[in-house]
């Protein structure tokens, strides 16, 4: 008898903790999501969760979706991505992760570049018309056929996905799961330009384990993400980490400091996974009093040069682990365990998981490119979409594919310690709040505003960058930026920042 074994999925794993406990507590939406969505916050059980997922799986099955076909999807930090992202898997589809503040000209692009055949997003996020722009973009896109949302006031041709979860469908069709399939597209920028960057579960898995030992957090835990997960490195550190534990996963939209921490003490979270600036912040509060049960901290830096300069972790009553990211290249941890809080050492070489125990399992590989750049290798990364060009060549041999990525961070070697020392970003990007734009783009939008405005990038800990200008130029330049096509979120970034220049 010839036996097949599949490998894990996303949706096999958390079909595994619904048999064991469908009545745990499983999601759990941000305390102000009445304010960022219009909608009444959820909190589900698993197996609340699973009839939710059928139902969305048997929507998109039943609206024509063919298997191994994309889906786009631009949701915020609610149980609906969550749920959206499991059932297009159930349904066999492959989700591409759309960030929140991409204009309608990044969405067309996008979605062409991926031939997406259908995008899913909600009424309204944060007063800005998401519907609107999904509509627009889809207009544009050759490849929909497919326009859904969540919440009320929908626009003409958009179906509402609030009546389908309470159809209750249970359609479905014969899915194989296998763990090499493709799950996600995210999204990267570099100093090439704009490129798609796909996935397979076992990658995610492989992020996400990395992610859990490396942080030591234990099984059942209830984890606080306030991590946008538009990315590899987002829907690793809270989807994933999630299914792997087994626990409750706590959503908050970034970001709002109190209604954050009032949602870790209502929810009694003892896992915070955040960026890496505002996890440090809580090293200066009265922990022990104001989040007595907390007791894992993930902090995800966006600028892994910034790591080695950090602050001190001084608090014992949780520990941090640093997380590098490098765009969606890839991404590695580090718990801090010196006694003076610093930063872990990172040396070149194999990384196990956890990194301090011997024999521990392989998560990966840091090593520096003959360029002085830092290299990643290992089962999270996908080292296809960052493959330079082929040389020209008349031989009709083909050239040994590169298994690793280089991802363009200036690094060298510490001769006293032996760590690696990340010196420098990628030329030629630039990041602004956590999105990452080419730098030419940024000089472009500048040199449109017109004569006399200011728009210009200024070193920002929490966000790499921030857009500034001056407060007289500020209807000007929201107009030019308006016209540039730009995300109303976006403008209203730049107003906000203007006005306090």
């Amino acid at each position: 008898m010839i036996q097949t074994h599949t490998s894990p999925t996303l949706d096999g794993l958390f079909k595994r903790i619904l048999a064991r406990k469908p009545d745990g507590p499983a999601l759990l939406d941000p305390l102000n999501k009445q304010r960022i969505t219009g909608q009444p916050p959820q909190n589900l059980t698993f197996a609340q969760a699973d009839r939710a997922i059928t139902a969305l799986s048997a929507h998109f099955i039943e609206s024509g979706l063919p298997s191994n076909s994309v889906i786009a999807v631009q949701l915020p930090n609610t149980v609906e991505l969550v749920l959206t992202v499991l059932a297009a898997h159930r349904a066999g589809l492959v989700v591409a992760l759309f960030p929140l503040l991409w204009r309608q000209a990044e969405l067309t692009v996008a979605l062409n570049r991926t031939g997406a055949r259908a995008i899913v997003t909600t009424s309204r996020i944060d007063g800005v018309l998401h519907s609107d722009l999904a509509m627009n973009a889809a207009a544009e896109a050759f490849s929909i056929r497919h326009v859904c949302g969540f919440g009320s006031d929908l626009p003409e041709g958009m179906a509402p996905l609030d009546l389908a979860l309470s159809a209750n469908s249970t359609t479905s069709r014969p899915v194989v799961q296998d763990g090499r399939k493709a799950a996600i597209i995210s999204f990267d920028v570099t100093g090439d330009g704009f490129r798609p960057v796909p996935r397979t579960h076992l990658n995610l898995i492989a992020g996400g384990l990395a992610l859990s030992l490396e942080s030591d957090v234990p099984q059942g835990s209830t984890i606080m993400s306030a991590f946008a997960p538009s990315s590899f490195a987002g829907l690793t550190s809270s989807l994933v980490m999630w299914l792997l534990s087994g626990g409750t996963l706590a959503l908050h939209h970034p970001f709002d400091d109190d209604v954050l921490e009032q949602q870790i003490s209502h929810n009694r979270c003892d896992t915070l996974i955040a960026p890496a600036q505002l996890a440090l912040r809580l090293a200066e509060i009265d922990m022990a009093s104001r989040l007595p049960t907390l007791r894992h901290v993930i902090g995800l830096w966006r600028a892994p040069e910034q790591v080695a300069s950090s602050e001190a972790w001084t608090s014992q009553q949780a520990t941090l682990t640093d997380v590098y990211l490098f765009g969606e290249a890839g991404l590695f941890g580090a718990r801090r365990t010196a006694a003076d809080g610093a930063p872990a050492a990172i040396r070149p070489g194999p990384h196990g998981t956890p990194r301090e125990v011997p024999g521990s399992s392989i998560s990966g590989e840091i090593f520096l490119t003959p360029r002085g750049t830092l290299a990643l290798r290992g089962p999270m990364v996908s080292a296809a979409p960052y493959a330079p060009p082929p040389p020209p060549s008349d031989t009709l041999i083909a050239q040994p594919q590169r298994d690793y990525v280089d991802t363009d961070y200036a690094a060298r070697i510490d001769r006293a310690t032996g760590a690696i020392c990340i010196t420098a970003p990628p030329s030629g990007v630039m990041a602004v709040g956590g999105y990452r734009f080419l730098s030419q783009d940024l000089q472009e939008w500048a040199r449109r505003l017109g004569q006399g405005a200011l728009l210009t990038a200024l070193p920002d800990r929490l966000s790499g960058h921030r857009l500034a200008g001056r407060a007289q130029d500020n209807a000007r330049a929201r107009e030019a930026l308006a016209e540039l096509g730009l995300n109303p979120l976006m403008v209203e970034a730049f107003r906000d920042r203007a006005n306090q220049a």
